[in-house]
């Protein structure tokens, strides 16, 4: 039995969001409207592209994973599912979310959270310039993976979004 629900069903409503046409069509008048505001404009580099990982707690996590696999076919065998995605407009461009659930004890969502969302952007250095330009709290913590570079901001509730920029593959 799931101790805390919301979490979950909020990382299932983010997970269904896209597909729900009316959400799209209000997602694209708001995004009309802020853009009339002075918020980033899609041609600036530092925007967000898409979702990078779905990621919360729980204090039975195999138990969790295990329900996830067996009733939604999210089959998380302790690295993560690997959702594929690509970009409307540029539709060579791949990019993955990650959906996974950490242990009801991770110190990773620090301050006091029960899940996280990570952002794919497309140029963390620019993007965190205007941010610190607009005030947001930024977490002065950077990690670089073989996979990409992180970095981590907090919203007016002092929740903490996680900011990954992949790293673009070598080619051969």
């Amino acid at each position: 039995m799931l101790r805390k629900p919301m979490p979950v069903l909020s990382a299932l409503a983010v997970l269904l969001l896209p597909v729900c046409p009316a959400q799209q069509q209000a997602s694209t008048a708001a995004n009309a409207a802020s853009a009339k505001e002075g918020a980033a404009v899609p041609s600036e580099r530092g925007r967000i592209l898409g979702i990078g990982g779905i990621f919360f707690k729980s204090a039975n996590q195999q138990q969790m994973r295990e329900w996830y696999g067996k009733h939604l076919g999210l089959a998380d065998k302790g690295g993560g599912v690997m959702m594929p995605w690509r970009e409307k407009d540029n539709p060579e461009k791949e990019h993955v979310t990650v959906w996974t659930v950490f242990p009801g004890n991770t110190k990773y969502f620090e301050p006091s959270q029960a899940f996280m969302v990570n952002y794919i952007v497309d140029d963390l250095d620019a993007l965190l310039e205007r941010l610190q330009k607009e005030g947001v709290k930024i977490d002065p913590k950077r990690q670089n993976e073989d996979y990409g570079r992180f970095a981590w901001i907090y919203d007016p509730d002092g929740n903490k979004i996680e900011l990954w920029q992949p790293l673009t593959p070598k080619k051969k």
